[in-house]
């Protein structure tokens, strides 16, 4: 996967959050996008998942050298975030088999195990609107993780992680993120991405174009 961002901007109203950034990101390695809060890192990401729309620049993407339309990103993209809403009405086995209706599941695995690696056993057939904060963040985590796309992007995966479920996301990145590009937006919290992570982009940098 190979992600080409050519002088991307974006503004709300007359403010500008970032401008001017040239970034390449190849699945050769994998990124931290980082910054304080409100600095426009999750924005990026946003952008970068083709769910924001930059003010300015362009985005090109290709897999193995071949261009990929826009409208068919979401098929090579998984994201993880603790904004983005689970159906709360799904009891946890009905979310997994929901979600990999529309996802590829990463090879050799079942859905059936999925819950197993959530380590949530006994809440496999509770609704999602009686799990914490931190159960619904383990399984935003996993469904991303185990989805079988190239593209991986993750904003602030530690949010709501006591420090066994940090240890348990380290483990999953460990076991089923390889031959993957990887960005992940970080609160500058090196235990969310300094074991994977090998390239560091600060959104500050672009502050001062703006």
């Amino acid at each position: 996967m190979h992600i080409q961002l050519t002088n991307i901007g974006k503004r709300y109203n007359y403010e500008w959050i970032f401008k001017g950034i040239h970034v390449e990101f190849a699945s050769e390695n994998n990124y931290a996008i980082l910054g304080s809060n409100g600095s426009g890192k999750s924005t990026l990401l946003q952008i970068v998942a083709g769910n924001f729309i930059p003010s300015e620049g362009a985005i090109n993407y290709k897999e193995e050298d071949i261009p990929i339309d826009p409208e068919d990103l979401y098929k090579h993209v998984s994201i993880a975030a603790p904004y983005l809403d689970l159906f709360d009405e799904f009891t946890l086995n009905e979310s997994i088999e929901f979600h990999f209706k529309f996802k590829p599941i990463i090879e050799g695995l079942y859905t059936k195990q999925v819950v197993t690696l959530m380590q949530l056993e006994k809440a496999k057939d509770k609704q999602l609107k009686y799990f914490s904060s931190g159960m619904k963040q383990r399984v935003r985590l996993a469904l991303a993780i185990l989805s079988n796309t190239p593209l991986l992007l993750l904003d602030e995966p530690t949010s709501n992680l006591d420090k066994n479920a940090i240890a348990w996301y380290q483990q999953l990145i460990h076991d089923y993120s390889k031959n993957r590009l990887i960005i992940v937006a970080s609160n500058q919290l090196e235990y969310e991405y300094a074991s994977f992570c090998n390239v560091l982009l600060n959104v500050e940098d672009y502050k001062k174009k703006a």
